[in-house]
């Protein structure tokens, strides 16, 4: 037996993505956001309400960074999400971040944040809260790589949010191989 719950945002995992712009002074910005993902090859599609500052920013900016909140930024993860940068300019400082200017494009990264995705925007729809960019580059930390210099996500340790009951949960335990493990049953 299922249960119906109707047309609702729950998909699993949800990311927690942190978006990254300036402000029309020059201050960084940022925002928690789990409705989005990859849409193309260089391409990254994220739900942003007009209502957002981040809305306003990344019209007039052109750009934005999208960084995976991670196990040891729940709270200051969190926290972007709950304050509004319409009214709480200081919001980035209470967060306890460091903001760093991008060198690809015109939106800052957080030092705290150990993998970013640095985008172009290339288009923003205030009807759909649509904002789609294209990814210029990804950075990562040295602290999150493995040997093989790749991004390890038992040491990036990403969180996902539950839609349903508003609880954010580490990612798991690896339990396959993509690409490989299919193979089995051809």
């Amino acid at each position: 037996m299922r249960k119906n719950f109707g047309a609702k945002p729950f998909v699993y995992p949800q990311p927690v993505f942190i978006i990254g712009t300036y402000n029309e002074d020059g201050t960084p910005n940022a925002m928690n956001a789990a409705w989005g993902g990859i849409s193309e090859e260089k391409e990254i599609t994220i739900c942003v309400d007009a209502s957002h500052k981040t809305a306003e920013n990344v019209q007039k900016t052109g750009a934005f960074t999208v960084s995976m909140a991670t196990v040891e930024t729940v709270v200051a993860s969190d926290y972007v999400g709950i304050a509004s940068g319409n009214d709480t300019p200081d919001k980035i400082q209470k967060a306890g971040w460091t903001a760093v200017k991008s060198p690809f494009v015109n939106a800052p990264y957080f030092e705290e944040l150990p993998m970013t995705v640095e985008c172009k925007v290339l288009s923003y729809d205030v009807e759909t809260c649509r904002l789609v960019g294209e990814i210029v580059n990804v950075s990562a930390d040295e602290s999150v790589l493995n040997e093989k210099g790749k991004v390890d996500p038992a040491k990036l340790k990403p969180i996902t949010v539950d839609p349903m009951s508003n609880i954010y949960y580490a990612l798991g335990e690896m339990v396959g191989y993509a690409f490989r493990d299919g193979l089995a049953l051809r």
